[in-house]
């Protein structure tokens, strides 16, 4: 299992960069939902609906880059998805050791940090050896903070966390009394990283899916009925658009919102 290196940010929830003088997400998390559907539609195999969504995450990325995003954090595999039928599964990490030996490159160039969070003992050892690579060559970088979600399920992720303070309270290193919601956040996938601030799903689903469950307290949903391979730059553009529209109010009255808007 790795996890992303900690962020200098704070992972406080509605922390918000600007631009322009409006609210922009920190930190953007995407369900990429509808590869299959699409390529049904197109009367194509599933694996070339993959392949089409390769180039939606390229779009995103850049775009993500593009409008000062922190982080954006992308499901590709869960753990659920090896129910899926065999020569699907096997395609989908043939595509995914492809595109960390074509990818990192060009990530690295544009000062891209990359970080692959989930279960991944169940890899096959060449695709861990690329991740470590991957993590490693863009570990200093700067900008977008890429974090890809592969194996992963957000149970396991509570669950490990739970294991983790456990075993730190048997071995004495930790007191039960201080076990808090920041004791139990360092130890998730995402430990340092700021809280999700906008979650995106395609394809016309609305349900999270066993995501970040932990991160996802506060966020914004925004779902949309485009395929994940017809998810571009502009649709990215329509959901952050969607989300300066909104009130957050983690709690408080319009009236508190409001005053404190006027601080």
């Amino acid at each position: 299992m790795t996890s992303p290196p900690t962020s200098d940010s704070s992972a406080t929830e509605g922390t918000l960069a600007t631009s322009g003088g409006q609210a922009l997400p920190r930190h953007v998390a995407i369900i990429m939902d509808g590869n299959n559907r699409w390529a049904r539609a197109r009367g194509l195999s599933g694996v070339r609906g993959h392949h089409a969504g390769v180039e939606a995450v390229r779009a995103t990325i850049r775009r993500a880059a593009e409008r000062g995003i922190e982080t954006l954090t992308l499901f590709a595999f869960s753990s659920e998805n090896w129910k899926r039928p065999r020569a699907e599964v096997s395609a989908l990490m043939e595509l995914f050791l492809l595109a960390l030996k074509r990818e990192v490159s060009k990530l690295h160039a544009n000062g891209i940090r990359l970080s692959v969070i989930g279960d991944l003992s169940a890899f096959s050892e060449s695709i861990r050896k690329h991740i470590a690579r991957a993590e490693a060559k863009t570990r200093d970088n700067t900008g977008l903070h890429l974090v890809i979600a592969a194996n992963y399920g957000g149970h396991w992720d509570l669950a490990r966390a739970a294991r983790r303070l456990g075993e730190r309270v048997a071995a004495g290193e930790l007191a039960p009394a201080a076990i808090d919601e920041a004791a139990f956040a360092d130890e998730l996938s995402l430990a340092g990283v700021p809280s999700v601030d906008l979650c995106i799903r395609t394809s016309g689903e609305q349900r999270i899916s066993n995501f970040v469950l932990w991160e996802l307290a506060y966020a914004e949903l925004y779902f949309t009925p485009r395929l994940w391979p017809d998810f571009d730059a502009d649709a990215f553009d329509l959901a952050l658009d969607d989300f300066q529209r909104r009130q957050r109010r983690f709690g408080m009255t319009d009236e508190q919102i409001e005053a404190q808007q006027g601080a």
